[in-house]
């Protein structure tokens, strides 16, 4: 098998030289680095990449840690990541953590254990301080605000589209308003979402809140909770478009009108949502992936917002 010294003595060049070839160094001549890649070509050589890694102290590798990859907003930060992992040459090592604490922690040793060169967090179970004393190992970038001083953001202002979305459906009149969430009030978008509800409405009943809510199974199940109240509501928030699409066809099943007898606004602008021409609240999260990628690869610690944006259509 051919090694870095043959490459050399064929291409009567330095061992140095083929070195700086095959780590894409600037100062190469362009006939030497084309002699030298003539012969890699010949000889069919393919480097050791950990022997590259370890001479380079860098890996090309960024890891992504999400809690699973069947739900649209993940799908959307992943396909911004990827995005620019293509244009820049970089490989993306998936984490799945299923929001198990101890998963995140195995995840966050591979910057530890120099398998990666930095990791973004697209949700996480652990609180900051479980996660910040990893930031001397390795880049670590969220997709939610940070202040911590060791970690940049990639982020949306969640809390004002939350209070901007609630406040648009109380000046379009309703009053009885219910919204689902993915998870409880361990979840921090959960507690923003419980916050701005009370600030705009006041207290929240407890019954207007439907938690576990994912998909159209999810969005109907919650549709059937919500919609055979004695006071049932007049407007749903959901927290993803294929929520508000089980909501949206559920209404319809019982014959409820949208928007006059049920006014629905989802999440993320996802297909579903524009078919059913269903109103959405766009975090624009396919730019956050695409920024917090940047961030990593630039070991950065800014804190970068991306504006979200109100699409109105015709469910409200």
């Amino acid at each position: 098998m051919a090694n870095i010294n043959d490459i050399a003595k064929r291409a009567g060049v330095s061992v140095s030289t083929v070195s700086r070839v095959l780590n894409h160094h600037p100062y190469v001549s362009e006939s030497k680095r084309a002699a030298v890649q003539r012969v890699i070509d010949e000889m069919d050589y393919t480097p050791n990449r950990l022997a590259v890694d370890l001479i380079r102290k860098e890996t090309r590798k960024i890891g992504v840690i999400m809690p699973y990859n069947n739900n649209q907003a993940f799908d959307q930060l992943l396909h911004g990541v990827l995005n620019r992992s293509v244009e820049l040459d970089y490989t993306v090592m998936v984490l799945p953590t299923k929001y198990d604490p101890d998963r995140e922690h195995s995840c966050l040793n591979m910057l530890k254990n120099k398998q990666l060169d930095g990791i973004i967090i697209t949700s996480r179970s652990n609180g900051w301080e479980a996660i910040t004393p990893y930031t001397k190992y390795g880049t670590i970038v969220a997709c939610e605000y940070t202040d911590h001083p060791e970690i940049g953001c990639a982020y949306m202002d969640r809390y004002a589209s939350y209070l901007e979305t609630f406040q648009m459906l109380k000046d379009k009149g309703h009053t009885r308003v219910a919204f689902t969430t993915a998870r409880g009030e361990e979840s921090n978008s959960t507690q923003l979402t419980i916050k701005a509800y009370q600030q705009v409405f006041g207290d929240l009943p407890s019954e207007y809140h439907i938690r576990d809510c994912y998909d159209m199974d999810d969005g109907a199940r919650a549709a059937q909770q919500l919609l055979h109240l004695e006071s049932r509501p007049t407007a749903v928030y959901a927290n993803g478009d294929e929520v508000a699409a089980g909501l949206y066809q559920y209404g319809k099943s019982i014959e409820l009108g949208v928007p006059a007898d049920l006014a629905i606004i989802g999440q993320e602008n996802q297909p579903i949502g524009i078919a059913l021409r269903l109103s959405t609240v766009d975090h624009q999260l396919v730019k956050v992936g695409e920024q917090a990628f940047d961030l990593a690869i630039e070991k950065s610690k800014d804190k970068v917002e991306i504006p979200y944006r109100i699409i109105e259509r015709y469910s409200i």
